[in-house]
């Protein structure tokens, strides 16, 4: 793994959305470990903001399925006004009671059923590891989803673990293949540059830079 980067959920059954509820709720409960649960935020996140240098004065930016909010607080702090979403009620509900004072705003809502005021309304989206948790059929609706919320003159930030093209993988998660990571590329919205990550445990990860003109 490329150091704090988190496994998706290691089963799959008939409710792929659902499961990600019982297990916050399992972990609520002590009966869990949530394994992306990290204190900070992800280090593919860490460096292209390191690099890139975004002010986030005056702009808004969106986490997708945002978890406890690591990734959500770490926008926030360069300035951004962020929203952070899951589909897990008690996700969203401990990532508030982990930052009571924070200016992110924590909300459960459904990326494939998103606010409408969402869509096209946000300066910087970032999705870290999310899609790759997904089925393939639902994987092919939340890849465009995601790209419906940047703005425009917009930029996505997409996360993910990454498989050759040749490579079979049984998930979840299924990690994505160059052609899922151009798929981001849909509508208005164009590659500005896609990385391709070799992981200090061998594994491939992508980063991926998406604006719209």
């Amino acid at each position: 793994m490329h150091d704090n980067d988190p496994p998706s959920p290691a089963t799959a059954d008939d409710d792929p959305i659902g499961r990600f509820e019982r297990l916050y709720a399992d972990a609520e409960r002590g009966e869990a470990v949530v394994p992306w649960d990290l204190d900070r935020a992800h280090s593919l996140l860490g460096e292209w903001t390191d690099r890139t240098r975004p002010d986030g004065s005056g702009r808004r930016a969106v986490v997708v399925g945002c978890g406890f909010g690591r990734d959500a607080e770490h926008l926030a702090r360069l300035g951004f006004a962020t929203v952070a979403f899951d589909i897990s009620p008690t996700a969203i509900g401990a990532a508030r009671r982990r930052h009571p004072d924070s200016p992110v705003r924590y909300e459960t809502a459904d990326l494939l059923d998103p606010p409408h005021d969402w869509l096209g309304g946000f300066d910087f989206v970032l999705e870290s590891m999310n899609v790759q948790a997904l089925p393939a059929e639902l994987r092919q609706r939340a890849i465009p989803a995601v790209g419906r919320l940047v703005a425009p003159d917009g930029t996505l930030l997409v996360i993910a673990a990454g498989r050759r093209d040749d490579e079979v993988v049984e998930g979840p998660p299924w990690p994505l293949a160059r052609a899922e990571v151009d798929a981001f590329a849909a509508g208005p919205l164009t590659p500005a540059r896609v990385e391709e990550i070799v992981a200090p445990d061998g594994g491939l990860r992508w980063r991926a830079e998406f604006h719209r003109a």
